[in-house]
C-alpha cells in the first residue's frame, strides 16, 4: 500500500546549526505542510515535509525519541539518525499542542510495532513458523491511527490555516513591515559577522592561552633545572669566582622568567575576560535572532491581511463599476422617457390652444 498521509500542519521549519549546536537555521522561507506519513510496508511512521520538491524534513519516528515544547509556539525533537536537532514554529498554542499529542501517540504506536515485530520474529525462528505466521497481524493501521476519514487530514488541506479577521483601518500601513524585516536581516547579518570575528579570536586566543601553557610548563621546568644546576655548582669546589659568575647569571635568568611568567599570567587573565564578553554577545545575539524570527512570523501574517484587503478592494471596484454602468442606462432610459413626456406635453398644449 505504501505510505499513507496521516495528518498535516503547517509551520516554519528550522534546523539546528552543525555547527555551533546552539543557533536555529531556517530551511523554508516561509510556513509548509508537515505530515506524518504511515508505510504499511515496513510499519513505521515518518514526519515529511517538504519544500517546493526538496525535502526539508525527513524523521522517521522511534520509541526513543522526544518532543520538547520549548515555547507556545515552538517545539523541538532530536533525530540521531539524520544527526540533526528538528524546530517547527506555529502559528498558535493550539497547532503545537495537537502536533505534540500526534507525536507522542505515533510514538507509541511505533513501540508497540517494534515490540509485535520483536514478537514475530521469535516466532518465526521457532519450528511452528508457519501456524504462527498467519496469527501475526500488523499492530497499526492508518485507520486504527487516524479515525474515520472525516477526521483524516489530507496534506494538500490546511488543517491550522485559522479565520482571516477583517482588518481595520490601524492595520493598513502593512508596507512598513517590509522595511522593518529588512533591519532586522541587516542587524542579524552584523550580528552574524560580528559573531564569526568573535569565535575566530576565541579560537585564536585559546590556541595562544594552550601554547602559553605549554612555554610556562617550559618555563617551570627550566627553572628547576637551573635551580639544581645552580645547586650542584655551589657544590663543587675549586674556580669559586667561576661558579659564582653563574651563579649570578642564572638568578638573572631565573628572574626573567618569572617576569615573562607574570606577564603571560596577566595575559591569560585578560584573555578569560575576553572570552565573557564573548559569551555575553553570543547570547544578546540569540535573543535578537528569536526577536526576527517572531517578527518574520508577524510580517508574514500582516501581508497575508494585506492580500485579504486588496481583494475586497478589487471587488468593490468591480461593484462600484457594474453599478454606474446599470445607473448609466437607466438615466438613458429616463432621458428617453422624459424626452416623450415633453413631446406629448408640447401636443396636448396644442390641442388645447386649437380648442
Amino acid at each position: 500500500m505504501g505510505e499513507q498521509p496521516i495528518y498535516s500542519t503547517r509551520a516554519h521549519v528550522f534546523q539546528i546549526d552543525p555547527n555551533t549546536k546552539k543557533n536555529w537555521v531556517p530551511t523554508s522561507k516561509h510556513a509548509v505542510t508537515v505530515s506524518y506519513f504511515y508505510d504499511s510496508t515496513r510499519n513505521v511512521y515518518r514526519i515529511i515535509s517538504l519544500d517546493g520538491t526538496k525535502a526539508i524534513i525527513n524523521s522517521t519516528i522511534t520509541p526513543n525519541m522526544t518532543f520538547t515544547k520549548t515555547s507556545q509556539k515552538f517545539g523541538q525533537w532530536a533525530d540521531s539518525r539524520a544527526n540533526t536537532v528538528y524546530g517547527l514554529g506555529f502559528s498558535s498554542e493550539h497547532h503545537l499542542m495537537k502536533f505534540a499529542e500526534k507525536f507522542a501517540e505515533f510514538k507509541e504506536a511505533a513501540r508497540l510495532a517494534k515490540e509485535k515485530s520483536q514478537e514475530k520474529m521469535e516466532l518465526t525462528s521457532t519450528p511452528s513458523q508457519e501456524s504462527a505466521a498467519g496469527d501475526l497481524q500488523s499492530p497499526l493501521t492508518p485507520e486504527s491511527i487516524n479515525g474515520t476519514d472525516d477526521e483524516r487530514v489530507t496534506p494538500d488541506a490546511s488543517p491550522n490555516s485559522e479565520p482571516r479577521t477583517e482588518p481595520t483601518q490601524n492595520a493598513l500601513p502593512f508596507p512598513h513591515s517590509s522595511a522593518i524585516n529588512k533591519h532586522w536581516e541587516a542587524e542579524l547579518e552584523a550580528l552574524k559577522s560580528n559573531n564569526a570575528k568573535l569565535t575566530a579570536a576565541l579560537l585564536e586566543s585559546t590556541a595562544n592561552v594552550k601554547q602559553w601553557k605549554q612555554q610556562l610548563a617550559a618555563y617551570q621546568e627550566e627553572a628547576e633545572r637551573l635551580h639544581k644546576r645552580v645547586t650542584e655548582l655551589e657544590c663543587m669546589s675549586g674556580q669559586t669566582n667561576v661558579i659564582k659568575s653563574h651563579k649570578t647569571e642564572l638568578n638573572h635568568t631565573i628572574e626573567e622568567l618569572e617576569s615573562t611568567l607574570k606577564a603571560k599570567e596577566e595575559e591569560v587573565e585578560r584573555l578569560k575576560d575576553e572570552v565573557e564578553n564573548a559569551n555575553q554577545l553570543q547570547t544578546q545575539r540569540d535573543s535578537i535572532a528569536e526577536k526576527l524570527q517572531e517578527t518574520e512570523m508577524r510580517n508574514q501574517d500582516l501581508e497575508a491581511q494585506l492580500r485579504e484587503v486588496e481583494n475586497r478592494l478589487e471587488s468593490s471596484q468591480l461593484q462600484q463599476e457594474a453599478f454606474r454602468k446599470n445607473l448609466k442606462t437607466l438615466l438613458e432610459i429616463l432621458d428617453g422617457k422624459i424626452f416623450e413626456l415633453t413631446e406629448l406635453r408640447d401636443s396636448l398644449a396644442k390641442l388645447v390652444e386649437c380648442s
